[in-house]
């Protein structure tokens, strides 16, 4: 049973059914036993017939795997509770009121609603009575001719799924993992959607984690693009392009990582409503992501050498150009100060009536100059 110990203030009460505007106790112990996450062992077959809200994108009624009549979504569910197949349905960023019209057909937990209006959480999976509910970060890249100090590489959303013997409900924030394409391919595989609701948070699963290979494919790009950039000439002024995809790269990463640990569980505990020969497809799964979460992290340690590397050279900049404004200031300085003594107003000063007085000042100065500057030479300092 799931830790469920966050603030239930805001958990609604469950309506058991639609048999009267008045509770009978027993319906009260019932929706008790909903909201500790105990269930009941048979789900209301009688919830009231409601038009779909607007956030509903796609639903089906499946009976070994393939797609059945259905008047509506209501009756859809009730077949599917009563062990007729099962129903797959769609939200896109669905408001706490279609939530909360939703949950009596299919006897969802508060809590889990909750987080699925929210969003903005860690991916993560729990388990609240019979049902699952698992939080699933997104990762689309976005596409840009010129990595800048502003440059968007990543964009992140979440897939927020429900999962029990007798539904599949996913819930999607932001525009892209867009999930129809997926419905097409596996209505295309009756034996494969024959599986069940596992077998569609597999191919869920899937395909977020290709998404999250395929982002590690493009960053690797931009990784290697502005490590040239920075070890070129010129190139220690790119620290801002650097610390942009390294910011960026920490937002994949807090997307890719938390993953992991709900993948292990799905793999090697049991579940009611995964197959116990479904574990492998799931450690293949894990597999996959640790790959994808190990490349993350192997470029965020390359993106830290090559910050470090860009900061080094750009002191180091800063260091030669100081050194040549000295050289420069200490060249100037001695013609500066040999003018300004001959050029005090004092009437006993005997370089003043020498005949080659000048001429040899300006040797001076010049000898001085031209020795200071051959010195900075050598030194490099010029």
């Amino acid at each position: 049973m799931a830790d469920t110990t966050r603030p239930r203030s805001k958990a609604p009460g469950r309506p058991a059914g639609a048999r009267g505007a008045v509770r009978t106790a027993q319906e009260r112990y019932l929706s008790s036993l909903s909201v500790l996450g105990r269930r009941p062992a048979a789900r209301p077959a009688d919830t009231p017939a409601a038009p779909a809200p607007d956030s509903v994108v796609a639903w089906g009624l499946y009976v070994d795997g393939v797609r059945q009549p259905a008047t509506d979504l209501s009756s859809a569910a009730r077949r599917a509770c009563a062990g007729e197949g099962f129903v797959w349905l769609g939200l896109k960023d669905p408001t706490d009121d279609d939530l909360q019209r939703l949950s009596p057909q299919f006897d969802l937990h508060p809590l889990a609603v909750e987080d699925a209006v929210e969003g903005h959480t860690r991916s993560k999976l729990e388990m609240f009575g019979d049902d699952l509910f698992m939080v699933i970060s997104t990762v689309a890249y976005v596409d840009h001719e010129e990595l800048t100090e502003t440059s968007e590489v990543v964009r992140t959303g979440q897939v927020m799924v429900f999962l029990s013997e007798h539904f599949v409900i996913t819930v999607r924030k932001g525009e892209h993992a867009q999930l129809g394409e997926l419905r097409h391919t596996m209505e295309a595989d009756p034996e494969r959607l024959a599986q069940g609701p596992s077998a569609v948070l597999y191919a869920i699963l899937d395909k977020i984690i290709d998404d999250y290979m395929q982002v590690t494919h493009e960053i690797e790009v931009d990784v290697d693009e502005i490590e040239s950039l920075v070890f070129s000439r010129g190139g220690e002024h790119e620290v801002d392009r650097v610390y942009q995809l390294k910011r960026e790269l920490i937002e994949f990463k807090r997307c890719v990582v938390p993953l992991g640990q709900p993948l292990v569980r799905l793999a090697t505990r049991d579940y009611s409503m995964i197959p116990h020969e479904a574990r492998a497809y799931f450690r293949e799964l894990s597999d996959h992501h640790t790959e994808a979460a190990e490349a993350v992290a192997s470029f965020d340690e390359v993106l830290s050498s090559i910050l470090a590397a860009g900061l080094a050279r750009a002191s180091v900049a800063d260091n030669v150009d100081m050194r040549k404004i000295s050289a420069w200031v200490a060249i100037v300085a001695v013609p500066t100060f040999l003018a300004g003594v001959w050029g005090m107003n004092f009437d006993n000063m005997p370089e003043l009536h020498s005949r080659y007085g000048y001429f040899v000042a300006l040797a001076v100065m010049a000898a001085v100059m031209v020795s200071l500057y051959v010195g900075f030479k050598r030194n490099r300092w010029l």
